[in-house]
């Protein structure tokens, strides 16, 4: 656990320069506006530990797996979201010294987000071999307004010294991805031109045809006035610049303004990128950086009125809430139905894809929450789109008659995840969908959604089910064999409680849609009974004897459920019992002792309450989280906002500000030990029900919401 971010109600600083920490400042003070995104790398060149990062939303690779993929059902590839061209460079030489935070000492510097405008500011004075001194101030924002804009204000005062010096200024497409398989890189050039005040790079992403024209133009001014200077054009492969040759002064502050736009072939015509890349530089150009900024922090300004949690009294979990938030929104807007949440957002490329069960499980219900209900109804829409997909993906593992397994991890609606007790066994995803549609109809009342949608949809998984489970004739129940759970601490499991239960959920809630969608819209009842080829006798029957008949593992003495057959088996320790230098097991331990131990990841049986609690007690509740909760090490993100909402609902206050901080502040205070990867954006979406859901103690029942609000001690309001 890190602790070196300054506590503030709206912004994020670090004060000080610390090459270890960088990489996860890298994550933190990133930024993004739903298209488009940066990692908080330097403008200036950096040669010391980084990782550099631009990408563009829906923008991917098929990166071929190393394993697995000549075995039958294994996915052929890991899509992996690209490190796309930077369009942020700025490079600083004076003489031959080029200005690198890595071989000069630095002083004063500051570095800082502002959450409530969106901008990036750095500050510092660096000191160069052979005594020069130079005072740097930087800001950049990704334009909410347009998400195809970005803009620098960057300026250079020299301290002691007046002298010429060199300002490159770039647009790089020679670009790699940290995690490529086969040290691949992933980017063609299309096409690249130079001139005075303008340098564009076109380039292909390999085997997906993806095209990016990535454009840059700047102006630079000296004590407020215009300069032009000398300015040569350079091009090399993937590569093009403008090199300006001025003046600095002692004293005297030269600014740089560059403008950057990033344009996808998702949106334009290809042949037409590098044209309107040029026409909208121009453009910005002539609004200027002041004009630009002001229609951006607008949106932001807007945003924050729709969606902003207010806690008086406890700096630290004030922030940990608004950059949570933050985050979500620069993410995603909504605006695009084609897109999704992807786990690490614009903050790095670690676990590739853009969707996962995160999405449906714990994002839906923020987008609900603070957004117009189509944000939300694209996200379920998004997924009605790839049904064919998941149909294809469970024929891929032997399911037929249009069963649909949907992807742990997808671009495109085909799975592409390659570790197989997740790809294969982690199904408790189909359910995380199906309780979607649900939970959007109860929020939103659009029923409509069902009928154009969501009966598909549900019938498809639900035939996964039907085909997944097996009858026991030693238990005369059904049973499901070889399956991980949300605890991925353990695997290949038997009947595991959570995934019995969202199996018999989504079957149950099945038979009810078909029986609404019957009485309430006949035409389109027929029309989706056709299309699915659907034998309304059999597989309703069907369906209602497995929900009758599942079998659910218990510890009946303790009056508990249980994760799955054999927990009882283990060792039951708690966390407590483990050293310090253990911690965090999934770094430390061997991957068969985790697989042995009690350690939880993520709790299985208490995520199953979370979702489903109007069926069970509150005494319930309290037996198994009083066992679980202490064998459960929270090293899964989305682990300690289920706990924050359970353990309100159980009057444990302690507890659940624990766990909130824990999960507001998971990536500002590195408790993973795995920040410099990027931030855990789809938990922060738990973040904000852990407020929401626990403290507020929000459900919505019958149509109505209901509230049972408390305020932790450490809070005043």
């Amino acid at each position: 656990m890190k602790n070196y971010i300054k506590h503030h109600e709206w912004q994020i600083i670090e004060e000080g320069f610390d090459p270890h920490l960088n990489r996860i400042s890298e994550s933190l003070f990133s930024l993004g506006n739903g298209r488009m995104g940066q990692r908080a790398n330097f403008e200036e060149e950096y040669t010391g530990d980084t990782h550099q990062g631009s990408y563009v939303a829906g923008v991917y690779y098929p990166d071929k797996t190393r394993v697995g993929w000549w075995k039958n059902g294994y996915p052929e590839y890991f899509a992996k979201v690209l490190n796309a061209p930077a369009w942020i460079g700025i490079h600083i030489k004076i003489g031959r010294v080029s200005l690198d935070l890595a071989k000069c000492k630095v002083t004063d510097f500051r570095r800082v987000l502002d959450m409530k405008q969106g901008l990036l500011h750095r500050s510092f004075t660096a000191s160069l071999p052979g005594g020069k001194k130079l005072k740097i101030d930087a800001k950049r924002f990704c334009s909410m307004a347009d998400g195809e804009v970005g803009a620098i204000r960057y300026s250079v005062t020299p301290v002691n010294f007046s002298s010429a010096a060199t300002i490159t200024l770039s647009i790089d497409a020679d670009v790699v991805n940290k995690d490529s398989n086969y040290d691949e890189k992933f980017w063609t050039e299309i096409s690249k031109e130079s001139s005075a005040g303008l340098s564009l790079v076109t380039a292909e992403t390999k085997k997906t045809f993806f095209h990016v024209a990535t454009g840059m133009t700047y102006s630079i001014t000296s004590d407020g006035k215009a300069v032009k200077g000398k300015v040569k054009a350079s091009r090399r492969e993937q590569y093009a610049d403008n090199e300006v040759t001025i003046r600095l002064k002692i004293g005297v502050e030269t600014v740089i303004y560059k403008y950057g736009v990033v344009l996808s072939s998702e949106n334009h015509p290809k042949p037409k990128l590098a044209q309107l890349a040029k026409k909208k530089l121009k453009d910005i150009r002539t609004k200027g950086y002041d004009k630009l900024f002001a229609t951006h922090a607008d949106v932001w300004a807007n945003t924050w009125q729709k969606c902003d949690i207010t806690i008086e009294g406890d700096a630290a979990a004030q922030q940990g809430i608004r950059f949570n938030i933050f985050q979500l929104m620069q993410t995603y807007t909504g605006a695009d139905e084609r897109l999704n949440i992807g786990p690490k957002g614009f903050t790095g490329e670690k676990y590739g894809g853009s969707t996962y069960w995160d999405t449906e499980a714990y994002c839906l219900p923020f987008y609900l929450g603070t957004s117009d209900p189509k944000v939300a109804r694209n996200l379920l829409v998004y997924r009605h789109k790839h049904l064919q997909k998941a149909i294809e993906n469970g024929a891929k593992l032997g399911f037929t008659d249009g069963a649909a397994l949907y992807p742990m991890v997808t671009m495109n609606g085909e799975e592409c995840h390659n570790e197989w007790e997740i790809t294969f066994e982690e199904i408790h995803r189909n359910g995380a969908i199906a309780y979607a549609i649900f939970d959007y109809i109860r929020y939103t009342g659009d029923e409509e959604y069902l009928f154009e949608f969501g009966l598909e949809v549900l019938i498809g998984i639900s035939r996964f089910w039907a085909q997944r489970v097996n009858w026991s004739a030693d238990k005369q129940k059904y049973v499901m064999l070889g399956v991980t759970g949300p605890n991925e601490y353990e695997n290949n499991s038997s009947n595991n409680w959570y995934t019995n239960m969202f199996a018999v959920w989504t079957l149950n809630y099945t038979l009810k849609a078909v029986e609404q969608v019957r009485k309430r819209n006949t035409a389109r009842y027929d029309k989706i009974l056709a299309k699915a080829k659907f034998n309304e006798k059999t597989e309703l029957a069907k369906w209602k004897d497995i929900a009758d008949k599942m079998y659910f593992p218990e510890d009946k003495q303790r009056g508990v459920f249980l994760q799955q057959d054999g927990f009882l088996d283990k060792e039951l320790l708690t966390v407590k019992d483990l050293r310090p230098q253990d911690r965090p097991l999934n770094q430390k331990w061997s991957w068969d002792r985790i697989l042995r131990s009690c350690f939880i990841k993520q709790a299985d049986v208490l995520q199953g309450f979370y979702f489903f609690e109007e069926q069970f007690s509150k005494d319930q509740l309290k037996r198994n989280f009083d066992f679980y909760e202490p064998m459960t090490v929270h090293e899964s993100s989305l682990s300690p906002c289920v706990h924050v909402i359970l353990a309100s609902k159980l009057g444990y206050k302690e507890k659940a500000y624990e766990m909130y901080l824990r999960t507001s502040r998971l990536d500002l205070d590195d408790y993973n030990n795995d920040t410099e990867d990027g931030c855990h954006i789809t938990s922060m979406a738990g973040t904000w029900m852990s407020v929401v859901k626990g403290f507020g103690g929000m459900r919505v029942n019958d149509g109505k919401i209901h509230l049972t609000p408390y305020i932790p001690d450490q809070w005043k309001s």
